[in-house]
C-alpha cells in the first residue's frame, strides 16, 4: 500500500484525496494546508495526519506519493522539497507560473529517481480519446483547422474561492482552463508554434478579459513522426485559433474543435464529443465522464510497480506552458 500525503486541501485537492482513497493501492497519510482549518477536515475525512508545513508532510518516513494541489507560484518549492526528500510526485496543472520555472522542474524530475507525473486529465478522459483515435482513423479526412474557443461570464467561477485564480501573475482562464486544451491539441498535432495573440486584460495585474490569437500545430514530419509530434501524421502544419472572453453575456463554454476535408469533431464541455456541430446531421458520440482522476492514480501505481506508466511528464507539461507563455506575452526569466 502506497501512502499518499496530500498538500492543498481546497476543491482540487479534495478530488484527488477521493480517487486516492478509492484506489486499492493507495491511501491517505496526511494532508498539508497552510490553513489548518483545512487540514483539519481533510484529516478528519481520511483519518489521517493534519500538518501546516510541506516541511513537516516530506519529514514523515512512511510517505511515498506526494501530490502537490497548491497555487502554482509555490508548485516549485512543495515538489522541489518533495523530490529532495525522496518522494514521487504528481503535480497540479499548470506546472509553474511560467515555462522557465517548468525548465527547472523538468531537471529535477529528470535527475531524480522519482516517478513524477502532471494532472493533465484530457490524457484519460473517454471523449477526448475517442477524437484522437477517430481523427488518426481519417473520419474527418485531412485534419485543416482546430479551433480552441472559452467563454466565462464570470471569473473566477463561482466555485472558485480564491484571490489568486484573478491575478495575472499565476492565475487567469488560460493558464487555468486554456492549458487544457493546449495540452489536448498537442497530443493530436504535436507541438505549437508561430503564436500570435492580442490579449486585453480586465485591470493591471489581474486577469485576461480577452484573447484572439492563433498558432501553428505539427511540425510537418509526417507519419515517422516521434511521439512528441502528436498522435496524427501531418504533411503540412494545422492552422490553429485561440478565442477567449470573459465578463460577458450567456454560459460558460469550452471547446476544441478540430475541421477536416470530411467532417468535424468537437469536444465540448469537458468531454461531450460532437461530430460536425452546427450542422443538421450534428452527432453527440459520447457523453460519458469517465474516472479519469482515478485513472491517474492508477497509472501513477503502475508505473510505480514496474510498470510502463502512461504518465504526463514535467517536460509536456513545460511545453503546454511555453505556448500559455508565448500568448500572454511572457519572456523566460
Amino acid at each position: 500500500m502506497y501512502q499518499v500525503g496530500i498538500v492543498g486541501c481546497g476543491v482540487i485537492g479534495s478530488r484527488l484525496a477521493e480517487a486516492f482513497d478509492e484506489h486499492e493501492r493507495t491511501e491517505i497519510r496526511a494532508g498539508c494546508d497552510r490553513v489548518a482549518e483545512k487540514a483539519a477536515s481533510m484529516a478528519e475525512t481520511y483519518d489521517c495526519e493534519s500538518v501546516t508545513a510541506i516541511e513537516e508532510l516530506v519529514g514523515i518516513d512512511a510517505i511515498d506519493i506526494v501530490y502537490v494541489g497548491v497555487p502554482p507560484k509555490h508548485h516549485a518549492a512543495v515538489v522541489r522539497a518533495a523530490l529532495e526528500a525522496e518522494k514521487h510526485v504528481i503535480c497540479e496543472k499548470p506546472i509553474a507560473e511560467n515555462a522557465a520555472v517548468g525548465d527547472e522542474l523538468t531537471t529535477l524530475a529528470r535527475e531524480s529517481d522519482r516517478t513524477t507525473a502532471i494532472n493533465f486529465p484530457f490524457r484519460y478522459t473517454p471523449g477526448f480519446l475517442e477524437m484522437r483515435e477517430r481523427i488518426v482513423a481519417g473520419e474527418i479526412g485531412t485534419p485543416k483547422r482546430v479551433a480552441l474557443r472559452f467563454r466565462f461570464p464570470q471569473w473566477p467561477r463561482e466555485w472558485q474561492d480564491v484571490d489568486w485564480l484573478a491575478g495575472r501573475e499565476q492565475g487567469g482562464p488560460l493558464r487555468e482552463v486554456g492549458s487544457h486544451f493546449v495540452f489536448g491539441t498537442q497530443e493530436l498535432f504535436g507541438d505549437l508554434t508561430d503564436v500570435t495573440a492580442d490579449v486585453r486584460y480586465t485591470a493591471p495585474e489581474k486577469y485576461e478579459e480577452s484573447i484572439v490569437g492563433t498558432f501553428l500545430a505539427g511540425d510537418d514530419r509526417g507519419e515517422d513522426a516521434t511521439d512528441d509530434a502528436g498522435a496524427v501524421g501531418l504533411e503540412e502544419s494545422v492552422h490553429g485559433t485561440i478565442d477567449l472572453l470573459c465578463d460577458c453575456d450567456g454560459s460558460e463554454e469550452n471547446s476544441l474543435t478540430v475541421e477536416g476535408t470530411e467532417g468535424s469533431l468537437s469536444l465540448q464541455a469537458w468531454r461531450r464529443l460532437v461530430a460536425d456541430p452546427g450542422e443538421t446531421n450534428e452527432r453527440v458520440i459520447t457523453e460519458e465522464a469517465g474516472e479519469t482522476t482515478l485513472a491517474l492514480v492508477d497509472e501513477f501505481v503502475t508505473d510505480l510497480e514496474g510498470g510502463d506508466g502512461d504518465l504526463v511528464s514535467f517536460e509536456e507539461a513545460t511545453r503546454v506552458q511555453r505556448v500559455v507563455d508565448d500568448v500572454l506575452g511572457l519572456e523566460d526569466v
